[in-house]
């Protein structure tokens, strides 16, 4: 069977082809207005039999991206937040009410073994969750991302540049003071969950970060795992189940 995995988050589209029960190759394109179809092309083949999709989407991406892959499959299937899935247990009452993108990731952490991990995604927004060794969720959090607080930032006061500058311990111009202080708030917030995490397992969770603005944090971060497509990791897992 000739399958395609797609991750529609709100500023890219992940896809790649399930070779073996895993994300083959994978290609992460813009899809700003008109640029979806076009970026498609250039990767897809013209027929195949099946898409999996998972979108966070708007809904104006997520029918541009169906509509175009009506277009050159037989089959398309939209993964949903499910309470149990095969190892994994999700803590919310109402699991439809968790982003498929934070499922999907904690989904693919797991195939990899039964270990306590500590799942960061870094979008626009910065997502974590705890799954505890028996594949239990135990809950999450949802902040700005890095980007996100520049932006907001800049938005609100544009006298404040929205790109540039790099960490400094006390900076000494405004780029440094917000890059250094907007990577900072995200990494108190990680260092601060790792230790609540600690005391509630009673051991220190894998740090797993994905996401298209992980590379920042990671530079900080040396005992995290890079898992730059955990999301498809995990459509793939429920793609083949």
């Amino acid at each position: 069977m000739n399958a395609w995995l797609f991750d529609l988050g709100n500023t890219r589209l992940k896809c790649a082809p399930l070779v073996g029960g895993a994300p083959g190759e994978v290609h992460a394109l813009a899809h700003g207005e008109g640029e979806l179809a076009a970026a498609l092309d250039a990767v897809l083949p013209p027929d195949f039999d099946v898409a999996y999709v998972s979108s966070v989407a708007g809904e104006t991406l997520r029918v541009a991206l169906l509509d175009a892959l009506t277009r050159r499959c037989r089959r398309i299937e939209l993964a949903r937040t499910q309470a149990a899935f095969l190892d994994l247990r999700i803590a919310y009452a109402q699991p439809t009410r968790l982003g498929v993108d934070r499922f999907l990731a904690m989904l693919g952490a797991r195939a990899r073994g039964r270990e306590a991990l500590l799942v960061c995604g870094v979008g626009t927004a910065l997502t974590l969750d705890l799954v505890d060794a028996d594949g239990l969720h135990r809950g999450g959090r949802i902040a700005p991302s890095p980007r996100l607080m520049r932006e907001a930032l800049h938005a609100r006061a544009p006298q404040l540049p929205v790109d540039g500058g790099v960490w400094n311990d006390w900076a000494t111009d405004t780029a440094d003071a917000l890059a250094s202080g907007c990577l900072g708030a995200s990494l108190a917030l990680l260092h601060e969950a790792q230790a609540s995490a600690t005391t509630l397992l009673g051991a220190s969770p894998r740090l797993l970060v994905h996401g298209g603005g992980a590379g920042p944090l990671l530079e900080r971060l040396p005992g995290a795992v890079h898992r730059p497509s955990l999301v498809l990791d995990g459509l793939a897992r429920w793609a083949t189940a």
